[in-house]
């Protein structure tokens, strides 16, 4: 039986999009929703002025416990996670021999265990990887049971903060639980979005209640995966599969800052020495941010030239409903990353003129302290 024969799973607000009128595709082997009866552009325009609830219960969790857990999967990825304090939050790669990327994702410090947040694409190959390698280190309990949701918006907070008071004093990156009516409830605070935001994780049979108390608040609407990946692009953010993948690194990839100092003078990853090379030589390719002149945006696979020759490929793009034009991201020979570089990028093999622009594409507005 091949993939597209098998049956979708669902998450546990499956029911809830149903109600909701959402149109339903699937994705990563789940059925999601893409938008629900207002549109994308509708969805991503209330997301950037007041909040949006997203299902990305498909994504794969775990729990890793253990004195040695944070050793052991430190082994695995770039970033510092020994020097992690509890109830942090670090963005990380999950790096091959080659210097690739196998996905990105969340470690959050509880303490006394770590959770991961890892793609719905990659999560069996991941936890696969994961507990090939550090199994023996460490008791690594995969999810199976859980929803996650994604309250996104400037103002998540205040909504969020009616049901628990306590997370306003959240900052970007920070994680807290929280105890909301009978549910127990994680959070962390961060966005794909490029804004401010929560994401909660939660028993999934309480999944549908927590939801339908988010929704009580005029102030959010549930969104999907179509304005969900518009405002990850104009944030200038990566979609595993498209702009990063285990032929991409990550100073390719324009995320070298994920690397801790630590790692960067003892390694210890997987790809270290392909991967501290190009940070002391510089990449032949990296990831840059491009503004399309007029109206026709570029989608992924679309060739970027120089105007005589091909420099890279569109990875990501679309209609920035923010930006109010087309803009892509996509990978050009290390020469051509200037901003303000003009190119061309076919589209139906006709060229259409932009140029490199630095990212993100509509500023991020997370919670951080101001000075």
């Amino acid at each position: 039986m091949t993939d597209a024969a098998l049956p979708l799973n669902r998450t546990p607000l499956d029911a809830l999009h149903r109600k909701l009128g959402a149109r339903m595709v699937p994705f990563a082997g789940y059925d999601m929703p893409l938008q629900y009866g207002q549109g994308i552009i509708a969805e991503h325009i209330h997301t950037r002025t007041h909040a949006s609830l997203f299902d990305v219960s498909h994504m794969g969790q775990a729990i890793l416990r253990g004195d040695g857990a944070a050793e052991a999967l430190e082994s695995l990825v770039v970033a510092d996670l020994q020097g992690m304090l509890a109830g942090t939050v670090r963005y990380t790669l999950l790096t091959n021999e080659q210097g690739g990327i196998i996905d990105d994702l969340m470690v959050i410090h509880g303490g006394y265990y770590l959770v991961i947040v890892v793609n719905a694409a990659r999560k069996e190959a991941d936890f696969a990887h994961i507990v090939g390698r550090i199994g023996d280190r460490c008791d690594i309990e995969i999810w199976h049971d859980r929803a996650l949701l994604a309250l996104q918006g400037p103002e998540a907070s205040k909504v969020f903060s009616q049901l628990a008071p306590a997370s306003r004093h959240m900052l970007f990156m920070t994680a807290e639980n929280f105890k909301i009516g009978p549910m127990i409830c994680g959070a962390t605070r961060s966005g794909y979005t490029g804004e401010d935001g929560f994401e909660i994780t939660v028993p999934g049979e309480h999944a549908g209640a927590l939801a339908d108390l988010l929704l009580e608040d005029s102030r959010v609407s549930m969104a999907g995966l179509g304005a969900r990946d518009s405002l990850r692009l104009e944030a200038g953010l990566c979609l595993y599969g498209h702009d990063i993948d285990e032929t991409t690194t990550p100073v390719e990839a324009g995320l070298a800052w994920t690397i801790g100092k630590r790692r960067r003078e003892t390694g210890g990853f997987p790809g270290a020495d392909i991967i501290l090379r190009q940070l002391a030589e510089g990449p032949p390719r990296r990831r840059v941010g491009i503004r399309l002149e007029g109206k026709v945006p570029a989608r992924a696979g679309a060739e970027i030239t120089d105007k005589r020759w091909t420099i890279g490929t569109v990875t990501s793009g679309g209609y920035g409903p923010s930006v109010g034009g087309p803009i892509a991201m996509g990978y050009v020979d290390a020469d051509f990353t200037e901003p303000g570089t003009e190119v061309e990028v076919l589209v139906r093999g006709k060229p259409h003129p932009g140029r490199v622009v630095k990212m993100p594409f509509v500023a991020h507005r997370y919670a951080k302290l101001t000075p």
